[in-house]
């Protein structure tokens, strides 16, 4: 099976099978991914028939969970996302990749507080 992911896609298979389904606030929360990019890309899913939308009991909520080609796709795409890391650790060698991660980290970090305070301001004003 070929895959056919980028790495966003790739991203939100990963974070809807580690809960099983997810909705678009707890995606946009877990990959720090801006709205409009994160509805263009679940709306390809969705059209490739990697994710399906599932009913919620508040109807305003728009939860997915992946498909059986979803799972598919999301277990020959683990492998090979393992190996481009493995690489790369290989090539940058283990204290340049820690401190890689470390780097990553706190940037998300950054990213999803500055996220959170925007947020908390608007529904203030």
């Amino acid at each position: 099976m070929r895959v056919r992911a980028r790495v966003t896609q790739f991203s939100i298979l990963a974070s809807i099978a580690r809960g099983g389904e997810a909705n678009l606030r707890q995606l946009e929360a877990a990959l720090a991914i801006d709205q409009t990019t994160l509805t263009r890309s679940l709306n390809l899913l969705e059209r490739d028939r990697m994710i399906e939308r599932v009913p919620h009991p508040d109807g305003r909520i728009k939860a997915m969970r992946l498909t059986g080609k979803g799972r598919r796709v999301l277990s020959v795409a683990r492998p090979l996302w393992a190996q481009a890391q493995n690489k790369v650790l290989k090539d940058l060698g283990a204290r340049v990749w820690d401190d890689a991660q470390r780097r990553l980290a706190r940037l998300l970090h950054v990213a999803v507080e500055k996220r959170r305070r925007r947020r908390h301001r608007m529904r203030r004003a």
